[in-house]
């Protein structure tokens, strides 16, 4: 294949949710044309499975700029945009809009089962860069095919690969047998089937972050109504001065009042929290559930356990091309120290683009969720601004790829090694934002905003 024909081919994006449309959106603005390989029946699946979470950031935060381009000819309006929307109002009054405005650029049940160098494995040097990228996909017909593609946007996100309760990263002890007791997923109160499950039910809860936060929450207000409710919320830590997020001084408002409602949760009873316990096997009480720690404690026994411990990136699909990732995060190299919860280092990060989110391998990117790896507190204008700038670099517009800024809030920007088990030493930290909570960065261009991403 010579080069005017590979330059003829779409640009890959794998999935069809915010970042990824985000990515179509900006190509069509550059004349490029993309391919959006959707593995669900339609945009935002993913998002659709959150649909009863409500975002912490409002409409004005979790539209992309050439996205609303797109979509005004349809006659679309953003909503309010001091509204915080539900996933489900994500997915319904943006996300299926803008792929309904990219028309059959989009496909949907398809699933990226691999991607490579046309002719040429991982190991093969000899003219790889000249080579266009095939994608294998599988139909939910069971078709098997073959795409062309000159580069490869992956925005599959990390949402098919929860992290399991075992605290060394592997499932627990047991955890695979008692999969009808658990579940990785903030549960769905308002569904009769979901309530059912837990009405009147002891819950672990196992996870630190703004998930768990959620379901402690929802969890409380089902206490209010059904007696014998209770959650016990699970800590790998210690509790400290942040535990609970920014609270009142959070930048993110919402985000801030999430964490004062699972504070009010556990002052008020309906959760009980322990601490410093990794989970290493989970056994059988009768028709409950023990969670037994490394060190060997074991809690009072549960109904349900929800694990609330993060996400990974699905890599298997990538498994012949180069690509240069942090040996932790799991995140792009240049990318990772930037983001990575282990390391304490407040102030100025670098600017965070195609740079970035390079790998040895030319023309393929991870963005979004994905492009953080295993890190969390990924916001949503991170990845408008990922996709803006890696959009511009296909282009062969470098002047505007690396015309990137990025600010970071006032909380949630730190994490640290020397925090993770020393609660005092966390309680006793002051000033600037630097907290125990993982870091949070948000991209933007001109003047910092005061609020970004989801």
């Amino acid at each position: 294949m010579n080069a005017s024909t590979t330059d003829q081919s779409p640009v890959v994006v794998i999935g069809a949710g915010p970042i990824g449309l985000a990515a179509a959106a900006h190509l069509v603005e550059r004349g490029i044309e993309p391919l959006v390989l959707e593995a669900g029946p339609s945009a935002g699946t993913a998002v659709r499975d959150w649909a009863h979470v409500r975002l912490f950031s409002p409409w004005a935060e979790v539209t992309d700029p050439a996205a609303e381009k797109l979509l005004a000819p349809t006659g679309w309006v953003r909503p309010d945009g001091t509204a915080y929307p539900t996933g489900g109002d994500w997915a319904e009054q943006y996300l299926q809009p803008l792929a309904a405005a990219l028309g059959d650029k989009v496909r949907y049940g398809v699933t990226v089962t691999g991607v490579a160098r046309a002719g040429r494995d991982r190991i093969v040097d000899a003219d790889r860069d000249e080579q266009p990228f095939a994608i294998h996909t599988l139909g939910t017909d069971g078709r098997e095919q073959r795409i062309t593609a000159r580069a490869v946007i992956d925005a599959s996100g990390t949402w098919s690969a929860p992290g399991p309760m075992g605290a060394d990263g592997l499932p627990a002890l047991g955890e695979q047998t008692a999969a009808d007791r658990v579940s990785y997923r903030v549960p769905d109160l308002k569904d009769p089937a979901v309530r059912a499950r837990y009405a009147g039910k002891r819950t672990a809860v196992i996870g630190s972050g703004a998930s768990a936060f959620t379901a402690l929450a929802h969890l409380a207000d089902l206490a209010e109504e059904e007696p014998d409710t209770h959650a016990t919320w699970i800590l790998r830590r210690g509790m400290g001065a942040h535990t609970y997020g920014g609270g009142e001084a959070d930048e993110l408002p919402a985000r801030g009042a999430l964490g004062l409602r699972a504070k009010a949760a556990v002052e008020d009873g309906h959760a009980s929290a322990v601490t410093g316990f990794r989970t290493a096997a989970v056994d059988r009480d009768g028709d409950r559930l023990v969670l037994v720690a490394e060190d060997g404690r074991r809690l009072d026994p549960v109904d349900e356990v929800i694990v609330l411990t993060g996400f990974r990136p699905d890599l298997s699909f990538l498994s012949e091309v180069r690509l240069g990732l942090d040996e932790r995060l799991q995140a792009p190299t240049a990318l990772a120290p930037l983001i990575d919860p282990n390391v304490h280092s407040c102030g100025t990060v670098y600017p965070h683009g195609v740079n970035e989110l390079s790998h040895p391998e030319q023309g393929i990117y991870l963005v979004g969720m994905k492009s953080y790896g295993r890190a969390p507190t990924f916001l949503a204008m991170t990845g408008y601004e990922q996709v803006r700038s890696i959009s511009a670099a296909i282009a062969g517009d470098r002047e505007a790829a690396e015309r990137v800024e990025l600010t970071l809030p006032e909380t949630g920007v730190c994490g640290g090694a020397g925090l993770y088990d020393e609660p005092d030493a966390a309680r006793n930290s002051q000033g600037g934002g630097c907290c125990g909570a993982p870091a949070t960065l948000r991209i933007g261009t001109g003047t910092p905003t005061g609020t970004g991403g989801c």
